[in-house]
């Protein structure tokens, strides 16, 4: 099964792969080495498509551990991701309609190995700094490129930000998780998220900061119902506003959440 993948190169050895509209991953090619962040869903042979690109040799890393980040990882021997997300990973991987197409298809999944917070991934001139953001998912990372003053985010900063999921943490605690990496908005200029089509200013991060608070605060009368999953679940939106005058990929801004899961569990 293949869909359509739209390939964008956004500056000289960075590319943006757009798979069907449905999540978005990114080639980030070094001098020695190049490294694949985030597989999406597995409709592509994502192997081939980065031998287009690069002959040198891929570093595969998932941001977390949703099926929309994690199943192109069956066109590669192994993948890194941190090790609090296995669990959640794995319920996915076993879902009996997952494990139906990967036999038909004869995929396998390879196997995750740890990546953490303090670790450096050295692509020769390029490194990706790793740092840890519970909050949409338990395991979730951001991946900084210093010297191009990038920061790849995944699903934890966005502009659509999911935060009623099973497994989400709750708005509290992950209000704490994002104040602790605000000081990244000193180190980068611009984000790339997992739905992204370019790139959003690194204010972003405050920004979605802003509509948490909110939320944990109770300002959330002009909340909205939300429905998800072809309207079979449902949770509220809370819009935020991003700051005027910065380059945003989209316009709206929101936070999905459940109301029950606000406040941290004692």
């Amino acid at each position: 099964m293949s869909k359509e993948l739209n390939i964008k190169e956004l500056k000289k050895g960075l590319y943006l792969l757009d798979e069907a509209g449905e999540s978005t991953g990114y080639l980030l090619i070094g001098e020695n080495k190049a490294c694949l962040i985030d597989t999406m869903n597995g409709y592509n042979d994502l192997n081939e498509v980065v031998k287009r690109y690069t002959d040198k040799p891929v570093v595969v890393v998932n941001t977390h551990g949703h099926p929309d980040h994690i199943f192109g990882n069956v066109f590669f021997d192994k993948a890194y991701m941190n090790v609090k997300d296995l669990e959640l990973a794995k319920t996915f991987i076993d879902d009996p309609e997952t494990v139906e197409w990967f036999a038909k298809e004869n995929f396998s999944m390879p196997p995750f190995v740890n990546i953490q917070e303090g670790d450096v991934i050295d692509l020769g001139g390029r490194t990706l700094e790793i740092y840890e953001i519970p909050g949409h998912t338990p395991g979730g990372i951001l991946l900084l490129c210093p010297q191009e003053r990038i920061l790849f985010t995944g699903d934890s900063i966005n502009h659509h930000c999911w935060m009623q999921l099973d497994g989400c943490l709750s708005i509290e605690e992950y209000i704490k998780a994002v104040e602790r990496i605000t000081f990244l908005e000193d180190k980068a200029d611009y984000i790339l998220h997992g739905h992204a089509k370019t790139f959003d200013d690194i204010s972003l991060i405050s920004a979605m900061l802003g509509g948490l608070k909110e939320i944990f605060e109770g300002k959330t009368q002009d909340d909205t119902h939300y429905e998800y999953f072809g309207g079979e679940a449902h949770a509220m939106y809370h819009p935020f506003k991003a700051e005027e005058g910065k380059v945003f990929g989209q316009d709206d801004h929101g936070i999905c959440y459940q109301p029950d899961n606000i406040f941290a569990k004692s």
